[in-house]
């Protein structure tokens, strides 16, 4: 696996030793000139053994999580498939995915999604899981946010007092930030103290934490991060705040290179019912409660956490 960062190895270590039989020997890889398909065959053990090379642009609460370190090296041990991972923004990933330069996206912006599903580049979507946002705040909560009843409240409340810091990057984060200004009757531009970064999930934390600002958050990259931060949950809960991850083949029909049996596998890899089992313990050992829930096989009004 190629990426930056190694959160979540105290999880990791613990769910792979329950897991050393699900890994198998590594295969070869090779380089982006490699020819865009193969064939699978089977391995010593039986596996169905892939081989070679992808790029899996993805959004940045999966790394950030450690989720990624996790599921990786699985599938890379399982298939022999070395997977290049591209952790940005949703609205970035999905981009690479416009232009051709990723093989699989694995995101949680499920509007922007669509247009690019209408549009041919991304086919054979799966519902993967899903999380929760919340909204994070100093512990003394000056906005008085915990005792909103609303998110749209909650947003108003945050809009009269000010101080939010927003991830400003096309993100699915930021989508949904968005969205909930909307729903709140604000405009984000006249919030006081509001400011972008550009940034990352766990980046933007820090930087609310510093500035003893409100954010939003997607609950697992904050969880795994939460030591580290003076920020606490002041809202949370609710249909607007839930938090749909999908993942796609990039459309191998529409541009030429995509390596489609690689990222094939790396869907059904996700959605098969031993890595569903592992996503569903993700986190329960370090934090009490699973960071993701799995969702294949389920339909998108019902999830469920």
């Amino acid at each position: 696996m190629v990426h930056a960062g190694g959160r979540g190895r105290m999880v990791r270590r613990a769910v792979l030793g329950a897991m050393v039989a699900f890994a198998v020997a590594l295969g070869p890889g090779c380089g982006r000139d490699e020819p865009a398909g193969s064939t699978p065959v089977p391995s010593a053990s039986g596996t169905a053994r892939v081989g070679g090379s992808m790029i899996l642009a993805t959004t940045t609460s999966t790394q950030d999580s450690g989720l990624l370190d996790l599921l990786v090296p699985l599938f890379e041990a399982q298939t022999g498939v070395q997977v290049k991972v591209i952790a940005v923004g949703s609205g970035a990933a999905l981009e690479m995915a416009r232009k051709g330069d990723a093989d699989a996206v694995l995101s949680h912006a499920p509007e922007a999604e669509q247009e690019l599903v209408q549009r041919g580049d991304l086919v054979e979507g799966r519902l993967v899981m899903h999380n929760d946002f919340v909204l994070v705040g100093p512990k003394d909560d000056p906005a008085g946010v915990r005792s909103a009843g609303s998110i749209e409240e909650a947003m108003r409340r945050i809009a009269a007092s000010g101080g939010f810091v927003s991830r400003g990057d096309n993100s699915g984060t930021h989508a949904t930030e968005l969205a909930l200004w909307n729903a709140a009757g604000i405009d984000p531009a006249g919030v006081p103290r509001r400011e972008e970064t550009g940034q990352g999930m766990g980046a933007t934390l820090n930087i609310a934490d510093q500035r003893r600002a409100y954010t939003l958050t997607d609950r697992a990259t904050y969880l795994a991060l939460r030591d580290r931060l003076s920020l606490e949950v002041v809202f949370e809960g609710g249909e607007r705040l839930r938090n749909v991850y999908h993942v796609y083949v990039v459309n191998p029909e529409k541009h030429r290179g995509v390596k489609a049996a690689q990222a094939r596998a790396w869907a059904e890899f996700l959605v098969a019912p031993e890595t569903q089992r592992v996503i569903g313990e993700f986190g329960k050992d370090r934090y009490g409660e699973p960071l993701f829930v799995p969702d294949a096989g389920k339909s998108l009004v019902e999830p469920g956490r």
